[in-house]
């Protein structure tokens, strides 16, 4: 079994090596593409790219960073409702925010409209929401949860406790801020950082619709427009590099991380309490945590909902709810076939791990990491990186019908899925292994139990909460997912997240708004099972 798995882990190595693989084949008019695209597009795509990155990093950090400390270290009204209620946003994908954002804010908007009716003014009020500080805005808007659960659990564990030492020893508290909390949380707000980066070098619907010039938009531009599958590798080539450097950061952070807490620290921050605060103060950690759920989830479902209501009382057909159940239909089969698939691959790679030991493997140890890197691997690069190989293969292997088999199919799209949610199944089912003490299964050997009597009665009960959690992330990641879907997906069958770009696209901002509630109820899920780990930890 070990090397059945071990083949099928390598064949989600297969985009990732496609587009590696593209430079080891430069000729001249490769070099010549290339040389091309560093006078052209590549210093302004990466220099977009970078400002929207270095931007978005400054606005996670204050956003997450300031909430988190506003949560974990001091008292006022409302903290119990913030502390799960500042995760909201992160069920708002940011392209869903784009599209009821443009709506409000837009020349023609309801906002605009009423401040000229006040004012008297005939020009717009404030530049279009369609720009790169527009996008910059939004992401941190949608993003900042990774960075605020990464720092409130690092401050939960430990800051409220030595804040409270640091008070004590006569420190004030703008001092034990800097000089405390900080410095504690420094490496939570790496790691948080680089996940939000991810998702921003990874974003395709924000860049497209708003017309920006980033990295992943001009890999979409080059495939689908100039028709320049080598432009469209080198492109993708420079954007992997990108990922693989914040995903060394975000590892090397978690690393600290794991070392930033201890046992006792946990049993002082049980006992301490954070500070409570009176007047101006409470009311200005109140609204530091209100604004960026107003902003961040609670405008954007609201604008939603009025296209929604005002797409019902226009349209005579009403609400188109036939195609919207086959959207929903392919979304809910292609998400809970990808969810099936991926929970499978990795309960059979944790088991082998717990049963083996990957230390003691290094065919299992290597198999893990490739699965657990999928997650960081953008899916503009998988499309491309799956498309090279199967034209290659077609050919010199006309025969195969590989591209018949994989391109505009339900298959691809499946293996698509896999090599970028795997990781997000892994994780999980390792998290629950963790929590299963190795005495349990010496015991059970000792009383006879063969490893398949090992795993069905003990190890499956125990894994099942950790599994359906698996699961439920991989689905709703999968009805977000919009680059490699937009590519891959089948002839006449558009998901959610495809639909709804496309009516956005057209302007038609009032159809869009159905599909894009419906992601952002599907979203509520991973926040749901954040919320209550949350409160039981």
């Amino acid at each position: 079994m070990l090397r059945l798995v071990t083949l099928f882990c390598l064949l989600l190595t297969v985009p990732v090596l496609g587009i590696l693989g593209s430079w080891l084949a430069l000729d001249a008019q490769a070099l010549d593409i290339l040389n091309h695209q560093l006078q052209t597009v590549l210093p302004e795509y990466a220099w977009s790219s970078l400002l929207l990155s270095v931007s978005v990093a400054l606005g996670v950090a204050l956003v997450g960073g300031a909430t988190a400390a506003a949560v974990s270290l001091f008292d006022f009204p409302g903290r119990r409702f913030f502390e799960w209620g500042l995760l909201l946003p992160m069920a708002m994908p940011a392209y869903v925010a784009a599209y009821a954002y443009t709506d409000a804010l837009q020349f023609s908007g309801p906002l605009q409209t009423w401040l000229r009716a006040l004012s008297g003014a005939q020009g717009a009020l404030w530049p279009d929401v369609r720009s790169l500080p527009g996008a910059i805005v939004l992401f941190v808007l949608c993003l900042y949860p990774y960075v605020y659960l990464l720092a409130r659990t690092a401050l939960t564990e430990r800051g409220v406790a030595l804040m409270e030492a640091a008070r004590m020893l006569g420190a004030g508290t703008m001092r034990r801020v800097r000089e405390v909390a900080l410095p504690l949380a420094r490496p939570a707000l790496a790691a948080g950082i680089a996940l939000a980066l991810m998702e921003t070098l990874a974003d395709y619907g924000v860049g497209a619709y708003f017309g920006l010039t980033t990295l992943t938009t001009g890999i979409y531009k080059a495939w689908l427009v100039m028709n320049d599958k080598i432009a469209a590798a080198q492109l993708a080539s420079v954007l992997l590099l990108a990922v693989a450097i914040l995903l060394w950061l975000e590892r090397r952070a978690q690393a600290r991380l794991r070392f930033a807490s201890s046992r006792s620290g946990a049993l002082h921050a049980a006992e301490a309490r954070p500070l409570r605060l009176h007047g101006w103060p409470a009311l200005g950690a109140w609204l530091l945590c209100a604004l960026p759920i107003l902003l961040g989830f609670a405008l954007p479902v609201l604008v939603l909902l009025r296209l929604m209501w005002q797409e019902a009382q226009y349209n005579e057909l009403g609400l188109p709810l036939e195609r919207f159940g086959q959207w929903s239909l392919v979304s809910l089969k292609l998400a809970g076939l990808a969810a099936v698939l991926t929970v499978a691959l990795a309960l059979v790679l944790a088991w082998l791990t717990r049963v083996r030991g990957a230390g003691r493997d290094p065919l299992l140890q290597a198999s893990s990491r490739v699965v657990s890197l999928g997650y960081a691997v953008p899916g503009a690069v998988i499309a491309i990186g799956i498309l090279l190989p199967l034209g290659w293969m077609q050919q010199h292997w006309p025969a195969l019908g590989l591209p018949a088999l994989m391109t505009g199919t339900a298959l691809g799209l499946l293996y698509a899925y896999m090599v970028r949610f795997s990781g997000v199944a892994l994780q999980s089912l390792e998290a629950g292994y963790a929590r299963i003490s190795p005495t349990m299964d010496e015991t059970a050997r000792m009383l006879g139990a063969s490893r398949r009597r090992l795993f069905l009665e003990v190890h499956a009960p125990l894994l099942a909460r950790s599994a359906l959690a698996a699961a439920l992330l991989v689905f709703v990641d999968v009805m977000k997912e919009l680059p490699a879907t937009l590519v891959l997906r089948p002839f006449n069958s558009d998901t959610l997240a495809v639909v709804a770009y496309q009516l956005a696209r057209d302007e038609r901002l009032g159809e869009a708004a159905l599909p894009s509630l419906a992601i952002v109820l599907v979203g509520l899920i991973p926040v749901i099972l954040l919320s209550r780990a949350m409160r039981r930890g």
